[in-house]
């Protein structure tokens, strides 16, 4: 294909060449015809060039955290005896636009090599969209895209606060006072009924099939595992506020990862449960594949969900309801959350509660007194919670410092002179 400077060239070649025939200028004959070979010559030799190629990415290794800057290597395998002079790869990144890199022959080898960076690049996942090697000739006459695109991409992991603690270490109490303690963490759910044999406990007797069927039929129960702790990440879309990564969704992400990694580094089954459309979901049990496949969860999610953290949390049957100790993150508390971890106080089952604060992303906003009046509901309650504003130190707030409690009582009391 002839770049704009290759069509220009061929047709001053054209014009050249009219203008010596028409006038007989003869001495025009050679400029016209040098101009006309140069553009052939350039075509020419961009199809010798242009090779089925081959590419590797060589600097993905590490992991790479919101905010730092991103380093990518790539290697083109050439399949051909000519190597391009000057090739350039672009490629187009997912909410990153495109990026080019120069590339270069490699000593003693039949390829090219090349890398670019990223600037300060957000939590996320970015999808690489498309890649090509451009390959042009020295005077930029003819060019020719080659596609190398591979299903890769980049994720980009949010920067957690390493936990020696957590500020539910020390524990909620009941209304009654009594201290919240963790019990068995397996259950046992109807499997299937079958038919009563000589010996068996009337207990095991399902009393609904034995009705309908007129003979004694006995329950199968099998096994159900439960989680000791569940983190609930809150992805409501309705929910956000502020943009990129500066948004209390991208501080919820962060607060939940550090409270599964720090369950992960005790070796506490723990699951990751985050409210998008998917009910995206996964347990935890040590610092290895499963820490690993969470991370990753988190690098890739967004705020896509639609339902309320209360309506959520209704489905008795999902992983965070069943957990025996579950905290909540998020940015938008109202009166039926709070019902719904008063409940599970009342039930003498684990609550905690991470409030990421949208005040704090906006200029010149308050606090609701409404959300005082329920922090005060859950203090009251004895159920543990945090409030995360924009700035905090996560790993100071998250491990419940003295500066954290000083916080929440200051708050607690505030709600409360204010209700007196």
């Amino acid at each position: 294909m002839l770049t704009d400077r290759g069509r220009a060239a061929l047709a001053l070649g054209g014009l050249t060449y009219l203008g010596a025939w028409s006038f007989g200028g003869r001495m025009l004959y050679p400029i016209a015809l040098g101009l006309v070979l140069a553009v052939a010559g350039a075509a020419l030799w961009v199809r010798l060039v242009n090779r089925p190629m081959r590419l590797r990415r060589s600097v993905w290794e590490g992991e790479h955290l919101a905010g730092d800057d991103v380093h990518l290597g790539v290697e083109i395998e050439v399949r051909g005896t000519m190597l391009p002079a000057a090739p350039v790869l672009r490629e187009r990144l997912a909410r990153l636009g495109e990026h080019e890199a120069e590339l270069r022959r490699v000593a003693g080898g039949r390829g090219l090599a090349g890398s670019y960076t990223l600037s300060r690049v957000p939590r996320g996942r970015y999808a690489i969209e498309s890649s090509a090697v451009v390959l042009e000739d020295p005077f930029g006459l003819a060019r020719a895209d080659v596609e190398v695109t591979r299903p890769d991409a980049l994720l980009v992991y949010p920067r957690l606060a390493d936990l020696d603690e957590v500020f539910t270490d020390a524990g909620g109490q009941t209304p009654g006072g009594r201290q919240l303690l963790l019990r068995r963490t397996t259950g046992f759910e109807l499997h299937s009924v079958r038919e009563y044999e000589q010996g068996e406990s009337l207990r095991r007797v399902h009393w609904p099939s034995t009705a309908r069927r007129g003979e004694l039929m006995v329950k199968e129960l099998e096994d159900a595992p439960r989680d000791e702790s569940a983190v609930f990440l809150d992805a409501c879309a309705g929910a956000v506020v502020g943009e990129g990564p500066d948004s209390t969704f991208e501080l919820a992400v962060r607060a939940a990862g550090s409270l599964v990694r720090l369950h992960a580094k005790r070796g506490r089954r723990t699951s990751l449960v985050v409210s998008t459309p998917g009910r995206l979901y996964q347990r935890v049990g040590s610092l290895d594949g499963e820490w690993h496949r969470a991370l990753e969860l988190l690098a890739a999610v967004e705020p896509t969900g639609h339902l309320a953290a209360s309506a959520f949390l209704a489905d008795e049957t999902g992983a965070a309801a069943r957990a025996l100790d579950l905290t909540v993150v998020t940015a938008s508390l109202d009166g039926r959350l709070v019902d719904v971890l008063l409940q599970r106080a009342l039930a003498r089952h684990g609550a905690s509660l991470v409030y990421v604060d949208p005040a704090s992303f906006v200029l010149d906003r308050r606090r609701p007194p409404e959300v005082d009046g329920q922090l005060v509901r859950l203090d009251r309650a004895g159920v543990p919670a945090i409030v995360l504003r924009r700035g905090d130190d996560l790993a100071a707030r998250l491990a419940g410092s003295l500066e954290a409690r000083q916080g929440s009582a200051a708050v607690a009391a505030a709600a409360g002179g204010v209700r007196g």
